[in-house]
């Protein structure tokens, strides 16, 4: 009721002049919402009620403003703090570069907090784990937590991306995602689930009966979202060239088709070639004409032809957005429980005619792939700087030729400064990348890692000069 007063409203309209709330973070905005409805002629317990604090606090700050004009805290009494900005430093690069055990483990608070009071030579001091947790806190750390994340190994990631992101900004009219889901695991719990009594929580056994695996072969149509998905025992070529030919078969032959799909064997297969020239109605080229996967592959990119194969990048799975689709089946299916494959198998059949008719909706891309390029570098740039030395040597070689062919042909997408960085670790760190190279006990890994190290440092020499002890 006190709202409706003409001196309260104009009183919450400058409120929301000066973005105020019960939860403002300003203290000083706060206060002087105090004054200014009290220069308005509103009470004491309104403004209270207004701003969540008590009339007392009102009347404090409306004296302290009519004797000092402040609004300002006053300097506090107490002890000097112990820890001063060195300190904090030492803290963060101990618990968030340091490991509790040889090369692996996580701090915990207590644990840090425990070994630094043992081990005080380590920071100078031992702090108390709530001490620690202030310190990561006012710095926005939180290096327990963690999530998986697809390292760019493809040498030729970028190109591959622009075609796919060229296409996903203009598609064409028949354009469908693939993927498998293999290994699906049938759970049966042991005890059926329960509801809290406050309703808020659903409780799941923790105890199941394994009842086999389930695959899951889906097509995500680019226009309407609407999936064609089907069931199997088994994960195996045949598998997938009967489904793909089921798919394909549903459209007038010659009208042409576009699908997007990642880089399995049975996908780049001569037998899907032969299957995918049957179905596009043309002569399949001679096994001797396609003897290579990268002959392969390109023939089934050939956009000359009814059926056109687009291929994501290796470790590029994000790209195919049929893999949104299989997250969201996963909540709303695959994780309850199931006695039988049958029982999984109806479930799912039954979320993808609810999906089709009900929740379908396009997944519309919209990532042009902007700043990834700088992205790329400098991931690759602490790798070799902090951890060569636990780096495969394969995926070494695909990092060095990734670099290389970015030095070539994507100068200009990476900033001068990521550049100069990565220059200059890899000249302090040539000798580890070296001696990991020689290590390596395959001969031809070891040629090929040699040969891409070589090139990459003439292409670095080339931009940069660098120092003759790279």
């Amino acid at each position: 009721m006190l709202l409706k007063t003409p001196i309260v409203l104009s009183s919450v309209s400058r409120l929301t002049d000066l973005s105020l709330s019960r939860a403002m973070a300003d203290k000083v905005r706060r206060r002087e919402a105090f004054v200014l409805l009290g220069q308005s002629g509103v009470s004491a317990g309104i403004i209270a009620a207004l701003m969540g604090c008590s009339v007392f606090t009102v009347y404090r700050w409306s004296a302290r403003w009519e004797k000092t004009g402040d609004l300002k805290d006053r300097r506090r009494r107490g002890h000097p703090s112990r820890y001063n900005e060195d300190i904090h430093l030492k803290v963060i690069a101990f618990y968030c570069q340091c490991k509790p055990l040889p090369d692996c483990g996580r701090w915990t608070l207590r644990w840090a907090a425990r070994f630094l009071e043992a081990h005080p030579e380590k920071t100078g001091i031992a702090p108390s784990k709530s001490t620690i947790h202030r310190i990561l806190k006012s710095n926005k750390l939180k290096p327990h937590r963690s999530r998986y994340f697809l390292h760019i190994t493809d040498p030729e990631f970028f190109p591959k991306m622009e075609h796919l992101v060229k296409l996903y900004m203009a598609p064409p009219p028949k354009f469908f995602f693939f993927d498998e889901c293999p290994g699906i695991q049938v759970l049966k719990r042991l005890a059926p689930d329960m509801q809290t009594e406050e309703m808020k929580l659903r409780l799941e056994e923790f105890e199941y009966i394994r009842n086999g695996t389930m695959d899951v072969l889906a097509f995500l149509n680019y226009a309407d979202g609407t999936i064609y998905a089907e069931c199997s025992g088994q994960h195996t070529t045949e598998i997938f060239m009967a489904v793909f030919r089921r798919h394909a078969s549903r459209f007038p032959r010659g009208e042409q088709i576009h699908y997007v799909m990642d880089n399995l064997s049975s996908h780049r297969s001569y037998a899907f070639c032969q299957t995918v020239a049957e179905l596009s109605g043309i002569p399949c080229p001679s096994q001797k004409q396609l003897t290579t996967m990268d002959k392969r592959v390109q023939w089934l990119q050939y956009d000359n032809k009814p059926i056109v194969i687009h291929f994501t990048p290796f470790h590029g799975s994000w790209l195919n957005l049929v893999e949104i689709w299989f997250g969201i089946a996963g909540a709303k299916v695959f994780n309850e429980s199931f006695g039988l494959p049958e029982k999984i198998k109806e479930a799912f059949d039954a979320f993808v005619e609810e999906w089709n008719h009900l929740l379908a909706h396009p997944f519309r891309w919209n990532y042009d792939g902007k700043g990834l390029h700088d992205l790329a570098v400098k991931r690759f740039t602490q790798m070799i700087g902090n951890s060569v030395e636990q780096m495969e040597v394969r995926f070494l070689t695909k990092e060095l030729m990734l670099m290389a062919n970015m030095l070539e042909n994507y100068f200009t997408e990476v900033s001068e400064q990521t550049w100069n960085r990565f220059a200059d670790v890899c000249t302090s760190q040539y000798a580890a990348i070296t001696n990991l190279i020689d290590r390596e006990e395959g001969q031809k890994r070891k040629k090929k890692a040699e040969q891409a190290l070589s090139k990459l440092i003439a292409l670095l020499d080339g931009h940069f000069k660098l120092k003759k002890a790279a």
